[in-house]
């Protein structure tokens, strides 16, 4: 995807998400709130087999009651697809079909793509027992393959949600690939992780680390290099500081 994707001032529509035939209330539910937690909440269900409303899917969306409550219900599968201009059909399998195979980072890639240019996208989910049906998936423009365990294959209906939400929510938001959090202190400047250098430096001379002479400068230096390597804060920096002091003073002490 072409970065400035990412700095569109105006948020990309959300794809749809095309649940067809789900089985039970609680794998819609839990879709719901896998749908909400990256910001996706365009649900469309296909002859969801329980019916619609459903008790279970609202208890178990869990404060992701809204997607639920705009659910779309559609009797057919073409009539749900009706207004997409490309749609995603998600499976575990190669169906012997000629489609585009996408990874889920790479579709929601091609998705953020047209959703930019003004073009609604869906993605079709299969029930939990076998998935999408061939004739499902002819209707699709391109299939999306997790690439699980072969041997295991099987995704949960929401397991599925969840994955794909996640890879649109990485298209279409920045998302910093290392954080830190700093509580109440910042990085420790070059100077002060000198002045500490210098400090273990002249306790250890005190103490005759630097042993033999001839080896002494070539292990300061290395304990300088240590030092440059390390990420400290100034909390870290005082820290050791006190140690140092606390434990020269129970050295002091003890000796008295």
């Amino acid at each position: 995807m072409s970065k400035n994707l990412q700095n569109t001032p105006t948020p990309l529509a959300p794809p749809t998400f095309v649940l067809v035939r789900p089985q039970m209330g609680e794998n819609i539910g839990a879709a719901a709130r896998a749908m909400l937690n990256f910001g996706v909440d365009r649900m469309r269900l296909v002859a969801p087999r329980d019916g619609w409303p459903n008790p279970a899917a609202k208890a178990m969306a869990s404060g992701a009651g809204r997607v639920l409550d705009g659910a779309q219900v559609y009797d057919t599968l073409a009539d749900a697809l009706g207004d997409c201009d490309y749609v995603f059909a998600t499976t575990a399998r190669h169906r012997g079909l000629t489609k585009p195979i996408y990874s889920p980072e790479a579709a929601m890639e091609v998705a953020a793509e047209k959703t930019a240019q003004g073009l609604k996208v869906g993605v079709m989910f299969g029930p939990e027992a076998a998935g999408l049906e061939n004739d499902d998936i002819a209707r699709a423009n391109a299939t999306i393959t997790v690439p699980v365990n072969p041997e295991f294959p099987s995704l949960n209906l929401a397991q599925c949600v969840l994955l794909t939400g996640y890879e649109w929510r990485r298209q279409t938001t920045r998302v910093e690939p290392l954080a830190h959090e700093m509580v109440k202190t910042d990085w420790a400047p070059h100077i002060e992780v000198e002045r500490l250098a210098d400090h273990f430096e002249q306790r250890l001379d005190t103490a005759g680390f630097f042993f033999p002479q001839a080896k002494a400068q070539s292990m300061k230096t290395n304990l300088r290099n240590m030092w440059s390597r390390m990420a400290l804060t100034r909390a870290d920096v005082q820290t050791l500081h006190g140690m140092l002091r606390q434990l020269v003073w129970s050295k002091d002490t003890s000796d008295r």
